[in-house]
């Protein structure tokens, strides 16, 4: 395994001066799967005053953890002192933490095989817990005792799924069987650090590994709203799949994207609260969209979502099960009314969805959604005008008219109506006629 200059540098000083010293954790993992690692963790037996002293600029990022980050031509590589966890009072972080020089205390400390592996070059691989096999297994295992690493840091919950779901990895037995036992654990995390995981574990490449959510018994506590969408079928021409199956189908076809997954794995969730069935033994689910989206509103603000991203994926729920023309104009008219920056993402959702549903009417309506995408592309080439600020007029022209107040937007409203029907109206003199024409045939009908 290659580690980067300076890395090795860092390794090697720390060696010079008669201290033990690993990189750690997931980089190992990720060198062994031959993925280049995001970031590299150093694990040493020297403490963090001793590793002040050997480094000419350090950052006390964590030192009352052990971790003091050492700056190396301008990038900062956490080190960390081996140690030993005290009681864990809150299924989060340990009451005290007390240092060690054995590296095996330190790694029978972390949560899974796979990421308690240590590296360097001297050792080569450091592997006290067969993590090495349960990759090559592709299993998700915890080190020691699985109850004991989940009563310590409930987050390890949903980070198993996580990692089985970046990697299409199982979680070993006694490893699910303790996630079913203490799944009532989560409810000790914040939700940031529930946001975090299940983003990634959304924006993985396996998606709807969502579904052990339920399988383990977590989904009821982080996101209850989705389980009465488990099982509920949709017997209508349009589905072959259960709601959550459904979901599950579409996320896989959806781009790996923060807002784009969340509202796929969201956009239906109104459905476990609005089916009705008809005489025919068809299902409907009215309303439902309104409801998801308000519900995806609610759910995003628990889980803290800051406000672009939440009013990103509502709006996108909220339209999913929007239709309109397939023409220049409809596609225009589409574009002002969710806004257009939107559009792309609009096409992505309704793709997905699409994708989940009925063979029988997929291909039809994934050719209507190329053709919606091409008159998009059309219009944006031709930079035609879909919102109020692309016209060639604004509100300081509307006041030398005479408009006062609301009357401002509601000339200008009407201005956009017109170019949304025919673009090439987009002229500043037209425009200005056709606002005296509008303001002066008001005017009359306010008089009679």
């Amino acid at each position: 395994m290659t580690i980067p200059s300076n890395v090795t540098k860092v390794l090697k000083e720390l060696h010079s001066h008669g201290h033990e010293a690993f990189i750690v954790g997931g980089c190992v993992r990720d060198m062994i799967l031959d993925i280049s690692p995001y970031d590299y963790d150093i694990t040493t037996s020297a403490e963090p005053e001793e590793v002040k002293a050997i480094f000419n600029k350090t950052i006390d990022t964590g030192i009352e953890h052990g971790t003091v980050t050492v700056m190396m031509n301008s990038e900062g590589y956490e080190v960390t002192t081996y140690r030993i966890d005290g009681k864990y009072l809150d299924n989060r972080r340990p009451s005290t933490v007390d240092f060690t020089k054995s590296l095996e205390e330190d790694l029978k400390r972390r949560d899974f095989t796979i990421n308690a592996m240590a590296y360097n070059e001297e050792q080569g691989v450091v592997d006290l817990f067969n993590g090495q096999e349960d990759l090559k297994l592709g299993i998700v295992r915890c080190v020691g005792e699985a109850q004991q690493r989940f009563r310590e840091d409930a987050l390890r919950m949903l980070r198993a799924v996580r990692f089985a779901a970046r990697f299409g990895f199982e979680i070993e037995d006694s490893t699910a069987e303790a996630i079913g036992e203490l799944a009532p654990l989560i409810k000790n995390i914040s939700e940031e650090r529930i946001h975090m995981e299940l983003t990634k574990t959304l924006c993985s490449d396996n998606p709807y590994y969502m579904k052990r959510l339920h399988e383990y018994g977590i989904l009821t506590h982080i996101l209850p709203e989705f389980v009465p969408c488990i099982g509920m079928s949709q017997n209508h021409p349009y589905h072959r799949f259960d709601v959550d199956e459904h979901t599950y189908e579409c996320l896989k076809h959806t781009p790996s994207d923060e807002g784009l997954r969340w509202a796929v794995y969201l956009h239906d969730v109104g459905k476990g609260y609005t089916k009705t069935t008809d005489d025919q033994g068809i299902d409907h689910f009215k309303g439902h969209a309104a409801l998801s989206q308000s519900m995806a509103d609610a759910i995003l603000k628990r889980l803290k979502f800051d406000n672009k991203t939440r009013k990103r994926v509502t709006t996108l729920i909220g339209y999913h099960d929007y239709r309109f023309d397939t023409s220049l104009k409809g596609v225009r008219r589409a574009m002002a009314k969710m806004g257009p920056e939107l559009f792309e993402d609009y096409l992505a959702v309704q793709r997905a969805d699409i994708k989940g549903q009925a063979f029988s009417k997929m291909a039809s309506r994934l050719e209507e959604m190329d053709k919606k995408e091409a008159l998009y592309q059309q219009i944006l080439v031709q930079n035609q005008c879909v919102t109020v600020a692309d016209l060639k007029v604004d509100g300081r022209d509307m006041i030398a008219l005479g408009a006062k107040g609301k009357g401002i937007g509601v000339l200008l409203s009407h201005l956009l109506e017109r170019v949304l029907e025919e673009p090439d109206y987009n002229e500043a003199s037209w425009l200005l006629d056709e606002a005296k024409r509008y303001m002066g045939e008001n005017s009359h009908n306010e008089q009679s």
